[in-house]
């Protein structure tokens, strides 16, 4: 049975389209993908995102067991600091990506909610021969996502926090609401501000956030969004998803995530891959590509340049704000220069194609 988020009974009251997502009843969307995307670009919108994983790691040994298991260098966090980054296999496949917010004696490390379970699991089996405590608190947290230009001001009035002084991927514990919360200036769309809340999962109190959150962005038209304008914002940025643009069977490298990929920090599960890719180059790239016809390009679409196949879609959709088709793909290195003409294969025909550089979008 599906699990539902402490806020499942306020996404039916907005009427949302419901659908099963990595085993919980999640909202796709309330009014529309378009007009939600468009919120968060010109305003302000509010995620449900508790599905996410939540784990804790302390004891004397937890910045050594993260060191390992993770390709960023976690000894340059400090208390108050995020870093995006990823772990990987030994053969330099991707576990997953996730956020590490260090609380100083303690790190909180953020997963995708498909891979809650597979996550905590491989993180447990490289954990022998580390002090190191590893719990995973998920079931404990909501986590809402207010992104867009008017989530400080929004939120602002919720809070004795000076959001203002919040610089991006660094967080703060305070209130938000009278609620305990930690504070993070974070986000998956894109936009230059936004926020992520942690509480209690309780229902009451998360109830009583969110309610208190439409009620201060009232003034500035705040909208609920779901995960269909997600998946469109996070694209429009260039962002990855995992299990369409990594996986097990990428590595950071040839996906465009060298810059959270540290080898000089020491030894991590999957470092000969990566330097070895760093050293001989990837055989292929993930590139972004702007598609000139109405069709859209979806996951598994062949990729072709000059009559050759050259790889394959991974994401794919209409970016609402250059009201064109848009997505990321692996091709062999040698196309992967922006610029290059490519055609995708969409049914039975081909679509003319431009690789472009990413995001498709900046950050205003």
């Amino acid at each position: 049975m599906a699990k539902k988020t402490a806020f499942y009974d306020l996404h039916k009251s907005y009427n949302a389209k419901i659908v099963d997502f990595a085993g919980f009843e999640m909202p796709v969307q309330y009014d529309g993908i378009i007009s939600e995307h468009m919120a968060v670009r010109n305003s302000v919108g509010v995620f449900d995102v508790s599905h996410m994983g939540e784990f804790f790691v302390n004891g004397k040994d937890a910045l050594a067991f993260l060191q390992k298991c993770t390709t960023n260098d976690v000894s340059k966090l400090s208390t108050g600091k995020i870093q995006y980054s990823a772990m990987c296999y030994e053969d330099g496949g991707v576990v997953d990506d996730l956020l590490v917010y260090c609380f100083g004696d303690q790190y909180m490390l953020v997963v995708n909610a498909s891979n809650i379970e597979k996550d905590f699991n491989w993180l447990s089996s490289n954990k022998t021969g580390f002090d190191a405590e590893l719990v995973n608190r998920s079931d404990d947290f909501s986590l809402l996502a207010v992104q867009g230009k008017n989530s400080l001001p929004a939120l602002q009035k919720l809070t004795d926090t000076d959001l203002s002084s919040l610089k991006y991927y660094t967080f703060a514990e305070g209130k938000i609401a009278g609620v305990d919360a930690v504070i993070s200036r974070t986000g998956y769309t894109g936009e230059a501000m936004g926020f992520e809340l942690y509480i209690s999962s309780d229902i009451t109190t998360s109830e009583k956030v969110w309610k208190e959150i439409f009620k201060a962005g009232e003034e500035f038209n705040i909208k609920p969004i779901g995960l269909g304008a997600r998946d469109t914002l996070r694209l429009e940025a260039g962002y990855c998803l995992y299990g369409n643009d990594i996986d097990k069977s990428t590595n950071t490298i040839e996906a465009g995530l060298g810059w959270i990929t540290k080898p000089k920090k020491g030894e991590f599960n999957g470092k000969s891959k990566v330097e070895a890719e760093l050293a001989n180059g990837s055989k292929r790239k993930l590139i972004g590509f702007i598609v000139a016809g109405r069709l859209p390009a979806r996951q598994g679409y062949e990729i072709y340049c000059n009559n050759k196949k050259i790889g394959a879609v991974t994401s794919g959709s209409m970016s609402p704000c250059l009201n064109k088709n848009i997505g990321l793909g692996y091709v062999e290195s040698a196309f992967a220069i922006p610029g290059t003409n490519i055609k995708i294969k969409i049914r039975s025909d081909f679509a003319d194609a431009e690789i472009v550089k990413t995001p498709f979008i900046g950050k205003e």
